[in-house]
C-alpha cells in the first residue's frame, strides 16, 4: 500500500464545482463505483461530503491508468488531478458537471468484497448492517443523519449557551435510587458488594444545581435503562437535559418551544408558528387514546358509553357497568374494507389487551354489523348519529376498562390512518400535554407510584387531595409531541421539605426509605431551596423525527438491538475470574433447579 507523502489534500469531493475548472486538486477517499470503458477507466471517489468523478486515460497518464484497472469498490485512494468539465452531465450528483482528469494515484489501502453495497435506502438485512456497522455507516442516509445530530447538537449548546445556561456535567457514576426503570450496576472494586448505578438520567443532580444557585444548567448526557426495548428505545440514549431556577411552567416552556422553533428552522427549514398549542392529558386520553397524540390527521374517539349503558348488547352495557368505558372511531372511507382487513384490526387491538373490536360499516343501501342482532335498530341509529357517521364509514368499537380502550383505540387510529394513507410526508404537528396525573396507582405493587418522577410538583389547587384522594391530584407535568412522539418532557419540582415527606409518604416510602434513598437531596432542602423545574429532550428521538427515519437505531452512531446487544463487539461478553474475583463477584449457575 502507497502513503501520503508529499501529497495533501486539498479539497473533499464536493467542494469542487465549475469554479474549480483549471485547478489542480488533490482528493482522498473510497471507491464508489469503478467503469472501464475501453481506452478510459473512472472512477467514483465517495467522502464524507459526497462523491466526484475521476477520470484516467493512457494519454494523461498511463501509470495511474494502469493502476485505476486494479481498483475495486471500497478501496482507499489519493488522486491528484486537474479539474475539467465533464461531457456527459449525470444531473444525480452535485459534482456532475465536472470530473478529474487524474495525473497520479494512490492505492492508499485495499478492500475485500464488502459484505453488503454501500447504498443509500439499503434492503440489507439489520442485523447484518449492525454487525458491520463501520461499513453501514459509509451510506450516505446514514451520513447524513449523524452529520444532522452532529449540527443539532452544535445548535443546542448555542442556544441554550446563549439564554444564560451554564453547561455541568453530571457524574456517570451514582448512588443506585430505584425508583421507575432498572438500573445498570456497576460493582465497586475498592468497596466489596456495593455498587453505583449509572444514570437513567441527572435528574437529582440537576435538581442539587439549583440549590448551588447554578441558576440555569444544561447538558447533552448519556442515560442508561436497563428495560426492554422497541424501535424508538435504547438502553443508553442521549438526553437534552436542563433545569431553571425561579420559574413556573409557562417560563419552561416558553423558553424551550423557543429552541424548538430554532431546531427545526436551522436543521429542517421548517417554520414552526409559537406558542404551540397545549391540551391537557385528560383531553388528549379522551380525543386520541394517548399523551402523545399525532394530529396529523382526525379519526378521533368517540365516547358512546351513555347510550351503550342503555342498549341490548350485554358487551357494551357490561363494560360501562363495570366501571369502564365504549369509545369508537369513524373512520370515514373504511366501509371499503373487506371483511379480511376488519378482522386484522380486531387481532390488532388485541395486542393492546382489548378483548376484540366491534363495527358497524355504513353501506349505500344496507348496515352490516358484528353487534347487529344484539341491538335494537333505533339503538344502532343513536350510535352512528352520535358518531356522525355516514355512508362509506367504517364504525369501530372497544367496551373494556378505560386503560384497554384508550391503549388499543389510541393505537387503532394511527395503524387506520397508515392504512389510508392520511398521514402527509414532510409535516410536523407540534403541541405540549399538561396537567398529567401526579400520581397512578399500581396494581401489581399494591400502592401509587409516581408518574414522572417522585420530585414533580402537584398543581396548587389539588395538593389537598394528597393525602385523601391521590388519584385526583394533578402534576405541573408538560411533555411537548411532535408527530405522536414524546421529544421531551419535564415539570416544576416540589421544593418544599414538608410537602416533598408528603408526597414520599403517598408513595409508600417510609421516612427512613426517603432518606436512605435521596437523603442527600432532602439534607440539601433544609439550606434553602429555590423554585424550579426544567425537562429533558430525548435528543435521540429528536433527531429521528428530524431526519423522518422511523428507527432510532438509524441514528445512533453504534445502537444495540432488541436484545440490548451489540453485534459489532458482540457486547456485552463474558469476562475473565480474575476480573469477577477482583470484584468480589460470583457468577450463579441459572441452568440448575
Amino acid at each position: 500500500m502507497e502513503t501520503l507523502q508529499g501529497i495533501k489534500r486539498t479539497h473533499k469531493c464536493t467542494e469542487l464545482s465549475e469554479s474549480n475548472i483549471g485547478q489542480t486538486v488533490t482528493v482522498m477517499g473510497w471507491t464508489q463505483v469503478y467503469r472501464q470503458m475501453g481506452a478510459l477507466t473512472f472512477i467514483d471517489l465517495r467522502d464524507i461530503s459526497g462523491m466526484v468523478q475521476l477520470s484516467f486515460s493512457e494519454d494523461i497518464n498511463k501509470e495511474a491508468f494502469e493502476k485505476a484497472q486494479t481498483v475495486r469498490n471500497e478501496y482507499v485512494l489519493a488522486a491528484v488531478g486537474t479539474v475539467v468539465k465533464r461531457s456527459s452531465i449525470n444531473p444525480n450528483m452535485k459534482t456532475g458537471t465536472i470530473e478529474i482528469q487524474v495525473t497520479e494515484l494512490r492505492i492508499l489501502n485495499a478492500s475485500e468484497t464488502p459484505p453488503f453495497a454501500v447504498e443509500e435506502n439499503s434492503k440489507v438485512r439489520e442485523e447484518i448492517r449492525l454487525k458491520y456497522r463501520y461499513i453501514d455507516l459509509r451510506r450516505p442516509d446514514l451520513r447524513k443523519n449523524l452529520i444532522t445530530r452532529h449540527k443539532a447538537a452544535q445548535l443546542a449548546r448555542n442556544y441554550f449557551s446563549d439564554n444564560d445556561f451554564l453547561e455541568i456535567e453530571t457524574p456517570m457514576l451514582t448512588k443506585s435510587t430505584p425508583e421507575g426503570a432498572r438500573d445498570y450496576l456497576v460493582p465497586s472494586r475498592v468497596h466489596p458488594g456495593s455498587f453505583y448505578a449509572l444514570p437513567q438520567s441527572p435528574q437529582l443532580y440537576k435538581q442539587i444545581l439549583m440549590l448551588s444557585g447554578a441558576d440555569r444548567y444544561f447538558q447533552i448526557v448519556k442515560c442508561f435503562r436497563d428495560e426492554d426495548l422497541r424501535a424508538d428505545r435504547q438502553p443508553e440514549f442521549t438526553q437534552i437535559d436542563l433545569e431553571m431556577s425561579f420559574v413556573d411552567t409557562d417560563d419552561v416552556i416558553s423558553v424551550n418551544e423557543k429552541f424548538i422553533q430554532k431546531l427545526f428552522k436551522e436543521i429542517a427549514d421548517v417554520d414552526v408558528r409559537l406558542p404551540l398549542r397545549r391540551i391537557p392529558y385528560k383531553e388528549a386520553m379522551e380525543r386520541y387514546g394517548s399523551d402523545k397524540p399525532d394530529t396529523r390527521f382526525g379519526l378521533e374517539l368517540n365516547d358512546i358509553s351513555d347510550i351503550a349503558a342503555e342498549c341490548d348488547f350485554k358487551v357494551f352495557r357490561g363494560a360501562v357497568e363495570s366501571g369502564g368505558s365504549v369509545r369508537g372511531i369513524n373512520i370515514k372511507g373504511g366501509a371499503k374494507f373487506s371483511r379480511k382487513e376488519i378482522d386484522s384490526l380486531g387481532e390488532f387491538v388485541k395486542t393492546y389487551r382489548a378483548k376484540g373490536l366491534a363495527w358497524l360499516s355504513i353501506g349505500e343501501s344496507e348496515n352490516k354489523s358484528s353487534f347487529a342482532k344484539f341491538m335494537k335498530p333505533e339503538e344502532t341509529e343513536k350510535i352512528i348519529s352520535s358518531m356522525k357517521g355516514e355512508k362509506g364509514d367504517l364504525l369501530v368499537f372497544v367496551a373494556d376498562k378505560n386503560r384497554v380502550v384508550f391503549d388499543s383505540l389510541g393505537a387503532l387510529r394511527i395503524e387506520a390512518a397508515k392504512r389510508l394513507d392520511l398521514i402527509k410526508d414532510n409535516t410536523y404537528e407540534m403541541l405540549w400535554v399538561t396537567e398529567f396525573p401526579l400520581l397512578e396507582y399500581s396494581e401489581e405493587e399494591g400502592r401509587y407510584t409516581a408518574m414522572h418522577h417522585p420530585f414533580t410538583a402537584p398543581m396548587e389547587e389539588d395538593i389537598e387531595y394528597l393525602e385523601t384522594d391521590p388519584g385526583r391530584v394533578r402534576a405541573k407535568a408538560y411533555d411537548i409531541i411532535i408527530n405522536g412522539y414524546e421529544a421531551g418532557g419535564g415539570s416544576i419540582r416540589i421544593y418544599d421539605s414538608g410537602l416533598q415527606e408528603k408526597m414520599f409518604n403517598v408513595l409508600g416510602f417510609t421516612k427512613e426509605d426517603a432518606w436512605e434513598r435521596f437523603g442527600f437531596l432532602l439534607e440539601g432542602f433544609r439550606y434553602g431551596t429555590p423554585p424550579h423545574g426544567g425537562m429533558a429532550y430525548g435528543f435521540d428521538r429528536l433527531i429521528m423525527i428530524l431526519t423522518g427515519c422511523d428507527n432510532i437505531r438509524d441514528v445512533i452512531a453504534f445502537p444495540k438491538v432488541q436484545n440490548a446487544s451489540e453485534l459489532m463487539t458482540d457486547a456485552p461478553s463474558a469476562v475473565d475470574e480474575k476480573q469477577l474475583e477482583e470484584l468480589s463477584i460470583g457468577i450463579a449457575d441459572m441452568s440448575k433447579d
